[in-house]
């Protein structure tokens, strides 16, 4: 390397310092001492009693009854909210990016607002609209007719006789938070070239044809990417459950998702070395979820330019 090459590289270096050191010790140094957690036995209560203790909090994971049932419940519960978040919140786009709707502009700001409020502060706001006595959800229901006296009151977080309610709970509240996927998505609709749509009214197609056939296929990489994050996103579902069912997993366990499961392990009960199990665990699920669909996305997947190899 020449000398002005290097002092190049050493200037270049220098100015994403700040960077590198950021990213070893708030990424990798916490990632290193994690991995070395999980080898012992690390009871924050007392740090000097740690001792090494092999693979024994990994075998432990096969006789951890609670982390099935969170397995089970956090993937449930993904494989039902997912597509109803992903969908609703492209139809939204698609409607929102409408020529003919009135008061477009006003409807987007509206749509988008919600996320703008504290994640934390919208959760108890929801816990006062589905309140079984006087909350505006069951307001909502009696006034059309739907007997809520005696028995017929519907408790959405902690019902157990209908524990399944407390899941469309959560879904209100994942609705309700769709305006980030559903500005991405409207970004994206508004890049798709419009002689496409163009060429396909001359031939004929209807709207439904135009939105199957061009319009899906061209946000595809968008698609792609709200799908990706909102995997990743639910594979970590703490903040509601904990906050409205104080990580209790009440009704019948369909609140116990895998990160109150993490949470309750590495800070409640203070068992640090299982508690980094239990992360690391949930990385190399998320990793290989995430590499599952980078490797299907080549079939679904269009990127305008893209030559086929």
């Amino acid at each position: 390397m020449s000398p002005a090459r290097r002092r190049e590289a050493l200037y270049g270096l220098f100015f994403i310092s700040p960077w590198l050191i950021g990213f070893l010790l708030f990424y990798v140094f916490p990632m290193v001492a994690s991995a070395v957690f999980s080898l012992m036995d690390f009871q924050l209560a007392n740090p000097d009693e740690a001792a090494f203790i092999g693979l024994q909090n990994w075998t432990r994971l096969l006789s951890d009854g609670t982390l099935h049932l969170a397995l089970q419940v956090t993937f449930v519960f993904a494989l039902i909210t997912l597509p109803i978040g992903m969908i609703s919140a492209f139809l939204l786009a698609v409607l929102l990016n409408s020529k003919n709707l009135i008061g477009r502009d006003l409807l987007r700001v509206l749509f988008y607002a919600p996320t703008m409020i504290p994640l934390i502060a919208a959760v108890l706001i929801w816990s006062q609209v589905l309140n079984p006595s006087d909350g505006w959800v069951n307001r909502l229901i009696e006034s059309i007719g739907y007997d809520m006296s005696g028995g017929g009151r519907l408790r959405w977080l902690n019902d157990p006789e209908r524990p399944a309610l407390v899941w469309i709970a959560y879904t209100f509240i994942g609705l309700w938070g769709i305006g980030n996927a559903m500005l991405i998505n409207l970004a994206a609709l508004q890049g798709v070239p419009s002689d496409l749509y163009d060429a396909a009214w001359v031939d004929g197609a209807g709207w439904m044809r135009r939105l199957t056939n061009i319009t899906i296929p061209m946000v595809s990489p968008v698609i792609f990417f709200n799908l990706v994050l909102s995997v990743i996103g639910l594979m970590q579902y703490f903040i509601v459950p904990w906050v409205l069912n104080g990580g209790s997993g009440d009704p019948q366990g369909y609140t116990t998702f895998y990160m109150v499961h993490f949470f309750k392990q590495g800070f409640v009960f203070q068992n640090m070395g299982y508690g980094a199990t239990l992360a690391w665990l949930m990385f190399f699920i998320a990793l290989g979820i995430t590499l599952i669909l980078f490797r299907t996305a080549r079939y679904w997947v269009y990127y305008s330019g893209e030559l086929e190899s």
